[in-house]
């Protein structure tokens, strides 16, 4: 006998819940926008995990951050300290610092929740930088998601703000020093910069307010902020779709993947679990920020070799390679080796990040919506671009460790200084000259397998005496895969006059635009005609009556000989 279904709306308990969710449901009109996401597609890559890395990374921070909200002291008032922890015992120290202590020391399962917090908030910033390069060689920012990049850009830069703030509230001798550096850009900035200094800090430097200003900024202001802004991204992600992989059936108006559930929610729960314990196991098991080993912060005192936080390497490191150049006027002492550096440098960052997609766009002039992601190989010049930023900042972040290279390397910090000062300005030009140079290379052993096809391991000899090996067409998922991209632009010189001779308005921004296309699209190479695709076809057709029967499984030998695949 079988047994019967009775829905639940139908049940007693559905029948007595339905009238207050009708109710509600009426108003607010939740029901048919939820049933409608929830089956919401996502596409399958390991690249797309990256977002969530991050996203779930910031869900560590908040539960870790309201653990230790329940015992740090955001108070910099002077204390002689009586805690377990015997070497530092008798020493005059600020609240925060006694309270890290404590928690490191004296609370159960403390120092473990300083650590994954602090691992998470690493984990976090670089999930997010990952992220966003992922985003920017694959052209994900482009329209229609311009928005969605800036907010990206958004999160990135409070992520950073909100990582430095937790980084200082111990106010430790280490995160002193921060503190000390970020002053110093406070007050580079000319004719407002110390008066912004006793607006922030209370007062000269240290001041005795800025541990609890910026314990209300990283618990609450700054989190509210990123909580926001990640839920405008999350929301326009579902509204426009996800990116995806050019692929057989995907096409710039679907999505092929998993629905939202339960397939994608099951595997995004599992893989929340898995960052959280990889978290963990690295907060147990590795060290970081052992704030004992530096003692309180004494604005007299400097830590030997301090270094900031990786993801701040940049900044202090673009300071340690500006030569001395300080100006006066007007009774001003303008510091531009800390402020061009430090202050400009971050907002010459931030804004280029931000209005990429816009100049682009400018150049390429492409108003089409893209859904499809493109291989960085089809973008020469913008992967160029992105590697050479990456560079950049690998020379920077070298910088800001200087004495710790010469120190360990047995070699002259000038010397170092200097190969980094030039390499500033050479390094990312021959990573972008190589880099360009390499995708070209790629593109044109792309457009040589659709055309010849791939090697076979057949030799065949001709009457004459010499030896060709045989070439198969790829199959025609691979053709596809390769050729989804769209042809490049038939590029015009602007017109100097109209058709009455006369000057043609916007001349220079013309030209300008037309050079900048002619830069952005010089040496790519563009995908095979149908036509060329057609006569390759019929030559691989044409065997001479001898076919070379491969199997539905061989995809071509390696350079040893070997079959690429079995």
């Amino acid at each position: 006998m079988s047994a019967s279904y009775t829905p639940i709306e139908k049940t007693g308990l559905g029948k007595k819940a339905s009238g207050p969710v009708q109710w509600i449901d009426d108003r607010v009109g939740l029901a048919g926008l939820a049933k409608k996401n929830l089956r919401k597609v996502f596409p399958e890559h390991w690249s797309f995990m990256l977002g969530e890395i991050a996203l779930w990374s910031f869900v560590v921070l908040l539960l870790t951050g309201t653990f230790l909200t329940f015992w740090f002291q955001p108070s910099m008032q002077e204390i002689t300290y009586n805690g377990s922890y015997a070497p530092l015992r008798g020493l005059e120290m600020s609240q925060a610092y006694a309270s890290t202590l404590d928690i490191s020391f004296d609370i159960r399962g403390g120092l473990l929740m300083r650590q994954i917090h602090h691992w998470s908030a690493a984990l976090f910033i670089g999930a997010m930088i990952v992220h966003m390069l992922r985003v920017f060689f694959t052209g994900a920012y482009r329209k229609p998601r311009e928005l969605n990049w800036l907010l990206g850009v958004g999160l990135l830069s409070l992520g950073l703000v909100e990582g430095f703030a937790g980084y200082s509230l111990p106010d430790d001798l280490l995160s002193g020093t921060g503190l000390r550096f970020v002053d110093g850009l406070l007050r580079s900035i000319p004719l407002v910069g110390s008066y912004l200094e006793f607006f922030i800090f209370g007062g000269e430097f240290p001041g005795d307010i800025i541990i609890p200003r910026l314990y209300m900024a990283h618990i609450l202001l700054i989190p509210a902020l990123l909580l926001g802004l990640i839920g405008a991204h999350m929301l326009l992600l579902v509204y426009h779709k996800h990116t995806q992989w050019a692929g057989p059936g995907r096409t710039e108006d679907n999505v092929v993947g998993y629905p939202m559930l339960p397939v994608y929610a099951a595997k995004a729960g599992g893989f929340f679990f898995i960052v959280f314990g990889v978290t963990a196991l690295m907060g147990a098991l590795i060290q970081i920020n052992p704030i004992w080993v530096y003692g309180p912060y004494n604005p007299s005192e400097v830590t030997a070799g301090s270094q900031p936080d990786w993801y701040m390497g940049f900044s202090e490191g673009a300071v340690r390679l500006m030569p001395n150049l300080e100006s006066t006027f007007f009774n001003y002492t303008w510091s531009w080796n800390v402020f061009l550096p430090g202050v400009g440098g971050m907002g010459l960052l931030f804004t280029t990040l931000a209005l990429w997609p816009f100049i682009e766009n400018w150049i390429v002039g492409d108003k089409r919506e893209h859904h499809l992601l493109d291989r960085p190989r089809n973008a020469p010049v913008r992967t160029a671009f992105g590697v050479a930023g990456m560079t950049a900042y690998g020379v920077l972040w070298a910088a800001g460790g200087n004495d710790i290279i010469a120190l360990k390397l047995h070699s002259n910090i000038f010397a170092i200084t200097w190969f980094l000062r030039i390499g500033f300005f050479v390094l990312p030009v021959i990573a972008f000259i190589v880099t360009k140079r390499m995708c070209v290379g790629l593109q044109h052993a792309d457009k040589e397998r659709i055309l010849h096809g791939y090697e076979t391991g057949v030799l065949e000899r001709t009457p004459g005496g010499s030896y060709s090996e045989r070439h198969a067409p790829l199959d025609a998922e691979s053709q596809y895969m390769l050729t989804t991209h769209k042809r490049l632009p038939v590029l015009e010189a602007p017109a100097e006059t109209d058709k009455n001779g006369v000057r043609a308005p916007n001349g220079r921004m013309a030209r300008l635009k037309a050079r900048a296309r002619a830069f952005y699209f010089d040496g790519a190479v563009d995908k095979p005609t149908t036509e060329e695709v057609q006569e390759a076809r019929s030559h691989h057709e044409d065997l001479n009556g001898h076919p070379v029967v491969l199997g539905e499984d061989f995809q071509g030998v390696s350079e040893t000989g070997v079959p690429s695949k079995h």
